[in-house]
């Protein structure tokens, strides 16, 4: 029984700590609360999150705005057409060893060594330099003159998009974007939160945040994120809505006829981990298939492919995943 107690109070420690976060946060960040629990959750699950929008909605400043509260190293990359692999991942220089006076190969860590790293317009530089980060998004480490590199935990990349401009832009292959956990669509304020930046950014006051949720039980959370249950049926009604979305394995399905492509098995386990990681965050330990539900959008919207009956029609992917959640009956 004391353990079963033990086990509860390290819980809703831990609960209190995400929540904690969120109010931190929000001492800098006005209104976008489905971005926020989108990027906690997809972090919570472990995963990566590419985030789209315009510029001028604080996408940077939001992502910083979490590390800070987390107290976790942050590092910022600004994706140019001329970004090198190397200016990401590090590069070897010759040093001179202190004891022996010999000359030597020293390894030097590039941006991507830290807790978040934020891939500023990840679209705008060549295919060379995104598949740099492939290794480091799904292996946690990078591998630089045949030695590993393991980079410390948590480890996220945060990848912003412009949805505007695509003069000079490389799209991220299929491959690479399956990588990220979820993909995040970052709007404008509404009237009011809009007025509140307004008041906020052009005065003197400014509050800052402070650490609230260190590394260590952040990934205490992550652990605890895989013993929220689950029961069967939902895990089957998961299955079925991702092998809905394959037009070569479901042709009866209403929103099958307007894709090209549909999601693969990770679109699946994505689902599961950040429908668990959600209920984790609302201080639940089961899943529910409302938590399915919130989080389908952001699993699926870039790992479907519309057809081109799909764009001349002008169906979206978002109205097509609300059609595919329906006929699941979430």
């Amino acid at each position: 029984m004391s353990e079963l107690k033990t086990k509860e109070e390290e819980l809703t420690i831990l609960q209190d700590k995400l929540k904690s976060v969120e109010r931190e946060v929000r001492k800098q960040i006005v209104g976008q609360q489905k971005v926020l629990d989108e990027l906690l959750t997809s972090m919570l699950a472990g995963g990566h999150a590419l985030i789209e929008g315009v510029p001028g909605l604080a996408k940077t400043l939001l992502i910083n705005s979490i590390a800070q509260a987390m107290d976790l190293k942050f590092k910022r990359i600004q994706f140019t057409p001329d970004l090198m692999p190397s200016d990401i991942i590090g590069t070897e220089v010759l040093d001179e060893d202190q004891e022996t006076g010999k000359k030597i190969f020293k390894f030097l860590p590039g941006p991507i060594f830290a807790n978040i790293i934020l891939a500023d317009e990840i679209n705008r530089t060549p295919p060379k330099t995104q598949a740099a980060l492939l290794e480091a998004m799904q292996e946690k480490m990078i591998t630089y003159a045949g030695k590993d590199h393991v980079f410390d935990r948590p480890f996220f990349i945060l990848a912003t998009q412009n949805p505007i401009e695509q003069a000079g832009t490389f799209p991220l292959p299929e491959a690479q974007l399956d990588r990220f956990l979820v993909k995040v669509n970052i709007d404008y304020p509404s009237e009011l939160e809009e007025e509140q930046v307004l008041k906020m950014t052009t005065g003197t006051h400014f509050d800052k945040i402070s650490p609230v949720c260190t590394a260590e039980e952040f990934i205490a959370a992550q652990n605890n994120v895989k013993e929220v249950f689950i029961d069967d049926k939902l895990i089957s009604e998961v299955n079925t809505l991702i092998r809905s979305t394959r037009p070569a394995e479901n042709n009866n399905s209403e929103t099958s006829k307007y894709l090209r492509f549909g999601a693969g098995p990770r679109a699946g386990q994505a689902l599961i981990m950040t429908a668990k990681a959600r209920a984790f965050k609302a201080g639940r330990l089961a899943v529910t298939p409302e938590d399915l539900k919130s989080m389908a959008p952001a699993v699926l919207r870039h790992r479907l492919l519309l057809s081109y009956k799909a764009e001349a029609e002008n169906v979206n992917i978002e109205e097509l995943i609300e059609k595919s959640v329906s006929e699941i009956g979430w």
